[in-house]
């Protein structure tokens, strides 16, 4: 729907008040061209909310006479051009919100002139250039998904009411400025999928408030301080994974108490995982995968119990795996693929662990049919060389079966013709005896 501003207040009673008009709120409702100019006129306008529709070009110049404007909501729209200068003329305003559109250019300078701005929310534009060395005095910056280039400016350590910062999916080089541990009420920090190298401050985390510490697809260096953790008792999320970071785990880890996602899968991490991970007990997601941990995986990990993925994939990891590990009810899923384990799964897994939806976990195949809730079954690539257990067959539900490239024998039964919900199947470069069942015509 097309409209000018006219119409559409005389649509919704308010022609006659158009210089009285403080909250205008046009959100989702699928409306497409270009904001009118006399927009401008709404001098009295304190919150204009234009989120969710279809509007193009660029704002109109005149809106710079807005200047009771405090919050403006402008994204999810086909905005296009660059970010309107004028935005630093309105200076009562608290909350800028353009993501998801099209803007490009750079920042403009101007901004830094609103001292009053609390939000400035970008994310998932065009922006270039570089982060501006002055931010004002900004609350929550985010700038996230956008062609940003350079290095983080140091001049960012002194923003120091800053709470949420994301410059995550940009191209940003260079270290992580050491003076960022000094923004005591920081409680997000996101510099995900950027080209930062060097190593993590220590400072940072020693940041209180924080909860959140994402730094993952970077080219991060370094060790993980032996006393990390020790000054970050609010700690929810903290990812770190596919970086080249060295070293132990550090045990400190274990003081996260509020923990819910620890991801450092992807560095060259080594050693032993100490049993002290069993004290996270608010632990949902714990991510190890692909690093060169050894030694037994520890069975306190059956003590956590708010656990829903469990990922230890391509590690050095040996010894029998304790059973105890699947005593976690609401597991869905299990990564223990490309390990030196040995050892079988219980009879009754499929009931000790009733919400299992994916299970990778190399040679260990016994007993798989018995798991009914199983979606995912990916075993290649190993060296299973018995009979596939009869019971695989009974999984109805099963939507994914990969058993290639390993040493396995016997028939494929007719029951194959039982998993009706496939969609994809491998069973190559094995050695299987007999001819294809008539039955795989029917999936």
């Amino acid at each position: 729907m097309k409209v000018g501003l006219q119409l559409l207040l005389l649509a919704i009673g308010l022609e006659s008040l158009v210089a009285l008009v403080k909250s205008l709120n046009l959100s989702n409702m699928a409306l497409t061209g270009r904001i009118p100019r006399d927009f401008g006129n709404l001098t009295f306008l304190v919150s204009l909310d234009l989120e969710s529709n279809n509007f193009q070009g660029n704002l109109p110049q005149e809106m710079a006479h807005l200047r009771r404007l405090k919050f403006l909501d402008s994204s999810f729209n086909n905005f296009s051009g660059k970010v309107p200068s004028w935005f630093g003329f309105l200076n009562q305003r608290q909350v800028l919100n353009l993501r998801n559109n099209s803007f490009t250019g750079s920042l403009p300078s101007s901004f830094s002139n609103i001292s009053t701005l609390d939000t400035l929310n970008l994310n998932f534009n065009s922006i270039e250039g570089q982060i501006p060395k002055v931010i004002g005095n900004l609350r929550e910056l985010n700038l996230r998904g956008n062609n940003l280039i350079g290095y983080i400016p140091l001049s960012l350590s002194n923003a120091s009411r800053l709470e949420i910062l994301d410059i995550s999916y940009n191209s940003l080089q260079g270290n992580i400025p050491e003076g960022i541990g000094n923004l005591h009420n920081m409680n997000w920090l996101a510099i995900q999928y950027n080209k930062l190298t060097g190593s993590i401050p220590f400072t940072i985390f020693n940041i209180s408030r924080i909860e959140f510490i994402a730094f993952t697809s970077n080219s991060l260096s370094g060790s993980l301080p032996n006393g990390l953790c020790n000054g970050l008792p609010i700690l929810k999320g903290l990812y770190l994974s596919t970086n080249k970071i060295r070293g132990n785990m550090p045990t400190s880890l274990s003081n996260y108490s509020q923990l819910q996602v620890l991801s450092l899968s992807y560095n060259e991490l080594d050693g032993p995982i100490h049993g002290e991970i069993g004290r996270l007990s608010n632990l949902q997601s714990l991510a190890l995968g692909t690093n060169h941990f050894t030694g037994e995986i520890p069975k306190e990990i059956s003590n956590l119990f708010e656990l829903d993925e469990l990922n230890l994939q391509f590690n050095s990891f040996s010894g029998s795996l304790d059973m105890e590990i699947f005593n976690i009810s609401g597991l869905r899923i299990i990564d223990l693929s490309f390990n030196n384990l040995s050892g079988s799964l219980p009879p009754n897994i499929g009931s000790i662990v009733p919400n299992i939806e994916e299970l990778y976990l190399g040679s260990l195949l016994n007993c798989l049919g018995n798991i009914t809730s199983l979606r995912e079954i990916h075993l290649g690539s190993n060296k299973l060389s018995s009979n596939i257990p009869s019971s695989l067959w009974n999984l109805e539900d099963l939507v994914v079966l990969d058993l290639s490239s390993n040493n396995m024998v016997g028939s494929l039964p007719p029951k194959i013709g039982n998993l009706k919900a496939l969609t994809k199947m491998d069973l190559s470069m094995n050695q299987f005896s007999n001819v294809i069942p008539r039955e795989i015509g029917g999936l």
